[in-house]
Parts: C-alpha cells; structure tokens; sequence
C-alpha cells in the first residue's frame, strides 16, 4: 500500500513539475518566439533587442543563484509556485507595453521569476527519489526545456498567424498563473507532508562501524574541496559548451566554407544529440549507483561524466581538424551530435552529483552554487572568446576551447578519488 502511495505521489508530483518547467521555460522565450511579429508594430533596432534579451540573462542569473539558497531554507512548491506565477503576470504585463525601457525592465522580472523554477525542481527529486533513479528522473524533467525550446518556435508562428503577438505572451501568461495554483496544490515537498515516511539517505559506508550525519554547518560545506572541483569542472564544461553552440555555426560558415543551411543543420544536430546525451547519462549512472553503492570517496557517476569530458575534446578536435569545404554533410551533423552528446551529458551530470553529494540541509545551495560558477562560464564563452576569435581567428579561438576541456578533463580524473560527501562525516561505532 505503502508503495502504491509512494508511486502515485511522485508521478502527481513529476508530471506537475515537468508541466510547470515546460512552461517555465516556454515563458522564458515568448519574446524571442513573437519577435519579428513585435519589431512590425514597434521599431527594435539590435541594441534594443540585445538590452531586452540581456537584462533577462542577468536577472535569471541572479535569482536562480539566491532561489538555489532559498530553498534550502522555504517551502520548494511555494518557492516554485510564486516563480511560475510571477512569470506569467509578467507576460500579461509585457503584452500591454510598448517601450524598450519598459521591455527591459519587465523581461529583468520575468529572469528573476524564472530563476525561482529549477532549485525547487532539484530538491523535491531528492526527497521523492533514490539515488539509483535520482539522476534518471532529473534527466527527464530536464527535456522540458527541448521541448519547450523545440515545439515553442513552431506554436507560436503558428499563433501569430491568427492572433497578435500581444494575445499570445497574454495567453501564455495566464496560463502560466492558472497552472501555478495546480502546481502549489500538487506538489508535496517530502514524502512526510502526506504522511509517508521519509526515503532513508542511503548508507554510506566506507568501512565497519562508519556512518554519515546528512547535516553539516556552512563552513563545513563551503570548505568541501570537492565542491570547488565541481564547480570548476562546470564552469569549464559550460563554457566550452556555450562557445560551441554559440560560434559553431559561425565557424562553419565563415572559416570552414559551409553553408548557412550546413550551419543551421549543425545546430540542430547538437541538441538532438544532446537530448539523448542527458538521458544517457541520467540512466547510465544511476545504474552505476545501483550497483556500487553511493561512497565517502570516489562517486559512481564518475566514469560516465569522464567519459563524455573526453568525448567533448575529441569531437571538438576532429570538427577542428577534419573538416573542410568539402565535408559531407552527414559527418558535420554526426560530429553536432557527438559534441551535443558529450556535451549535455556532464551537464545533467555536474547538477545531479552537486545535488547528491552536498549535506541534505545544503543541496539547494550546492547547486546553487556550481550553477553560478557555470554561468560565469557561460560569460567567459561571449566577449572573451569572441575576442580572441578577432584577434586570432575561429581555428585559435577553438583550439583554446579544447586546450581547457582537456585540462578540466585530466584534471578531474586525478582528483576524482577524493572525499565527495561534501561536509562533515562523523564515525560511530555499531
């Protein structure tokens, strides 16, 4: 009976979440879906759609760093609930505007609205899920964003065929704050707010007679090495990932000789693969988890997430190297997908192991804090990168790229032995 209840709980509760982050996420880009439809009623030159655009990145940063903290500390379905619904009531107040400033201002709410969705998101999988499916699940929700990201574009020309571009981020919006309250009321922070008893955290054992305490102080937690060996990781997996999907296709056209429907392809390729990537990498790992065990030292999640580190640099160098004016097209795509692949995977990966590995009372923090690190990365691929690209060219700018994926990947393989159960691990005798 027990488990009936546990398995009803968690498909309410996931179905909820993966519904509401679709949304999240579909909200997150109605500007960009409407606007050409936008720019034939009001005149946007670029700087006026870079502001727009960049004062939502900012803000998301932002909130999802400080929601990352706070849910740690408040109800996770409040937490998430409020987000939703503020974005939507931002959407219905974007539609009745008609001003850059007031565009940019509103669309700096809508990223702090936005930042209140994944936090939440991470920590309800914790209390709902064991380990051994924790990192297939995250995987899963995570497809919200492509599928949102995918099917978006195509529902809102489609739309703006028939209503204006007002009606649409109205519509959206509404729903958004309609869906909201579904969310509050079916979501379930931990299995003890229904009267379950809590999953036990799994026993960590390094030896006879050790145990784990689940709660550390800040301190204790901050000063983790492996915290800092994630976090820099990621913030080198990010950026490399960020620089490739954002000047890949401008590589390919402008040093490579390919065309912008080569280039396009390319792109399209690469988050097909990394779509399959996440998942791969969720369901692999979890059965590794299934099968040794969670540990003090070392993380079963490690071999997958190295793997595909070294599947980055190489598909980074034969795209580097191999190709040419007269590549084939299937192998442009085939190394998209490779990359995509090899890329999406540790990225899953680095959230689920930050979430995991962090004391039970710090796992929104944990990832707070490794996302954060992932943004500046994010930052280091735009003008840094593209600097460098000017000065130097593609072919030095992406051999840069390589240079720091491969270090990050040698790095991590010979630290990837040491303590991951971030905090304090007290020992007491059976």
């Amino acid at each position: 009976m027990a488990t009936a209840s546990y398995g009803y709980y968690r498909g309410t509760i996931f179905l909820a979440m993966f519904v509401g982050y679709t949304l999240y996420y579909f909200n997150r880009k109605t500007f960009s879906f409407v606007m050409p439809s936008v720019m034939t009623e009001i005149e946007l030159d670029k700087d006026d759609l870079g502001m727009i655009t960049s004062s939502q990145s900012l803000a998301y940063a932002i909130s999802k760093f400080i929601s990352g903290v706070l849910s740690d500390q408040i109800s996770a379905r409040w937490l998430f609930s409020i987000g939703l619904c503020m974005v939507g009531c931002i959407n219905v107040i974007f539609s009745w505007s008609s001003t850059v400033a007031v565009f940019s201002a509103l669309w700096f709410l809508n990223g702090l609205g936005q930042g209140l969705g994944w936090p939440p998101c991470g920590r309800v999988l914790r209390k709902w899920f064991e380990p051994s499916a924790f990192g297939t699940y995250w995987a899963i929700l995570s497809c919200s964003m492509n599928l949102a990201g995918s099917l978006g574009p195509i529902v809102a020309t489609v739309l703006t065929q028939s209503y204006s571009w007002r009606t649409i981020l109205s519509i959206s919006g509404m729903i958004c704050v309609a869906f909201s309250i579904v969310c509050l009321l079916l979501i379930k922070n931990e299995p003890k707010d229904v009267g379950l008893p809590n999953l036990e955290v799994a026993a960590i054992k390094k030896g006879k007679g050790e145990s784990v305490r689940d709660e550390s102080t800040l301190s204790e937690f901050l000063l983790s090495p492996y915290l800092w060996l994630l976090s820099v990781s990621y913030l080198v997996v990010f950026g490399v990932k960020t620089a490739c999907t954002d000047w890949g296709q401008l590589f390919l056209i402008q040093d490579k000789g390919q065309s912008t429907l080569t280039g396009s392809s390319y792109m399209s390729a690469l988050e097909v693969g990394g779509l399959l990537g996440s998942l791969a990498a969720g369901y692999i790992s979890d059965k590794a988890v299934a099968t040794q065990g969670v540990r003090i030292y070392g993380n079963p999640r490690h071999f997958i997430l190295l793997c595909m580190m070294a599947g980055m640099c190489v598909s980074m160098y034969l795209f580097r190297v191999t190709v040419t004016s007269d590549s084939s097209t299937v192998w442009i795509l085939s190394l998209g997908a490779a990359f995509g692949f090899s890329s999406y995977g540790p990225i899953a990966l680095f959230g689920v192991i930050a979430n995991e590995s962090a004391p039970s009372n710090y796992c929104g923090t944990s990832h707070a804090i490794v996302a954060l690190m992932a943004n500046i990365g994010g930052f280091l691929s735009g003008l840094p990168f593209s600097m460098v690209a000017k000065h130097h060219g593609w072919e030095m700018a992406f051999w840069v790229a390589e240079i720091a994926c491969g270090a990050a990947t040698l790095g991590f393989f010979l630290l990837r032995n040491i303590k991951t159960k971030m905090g304090h691990v007290s020992k007491k005798a059976e």
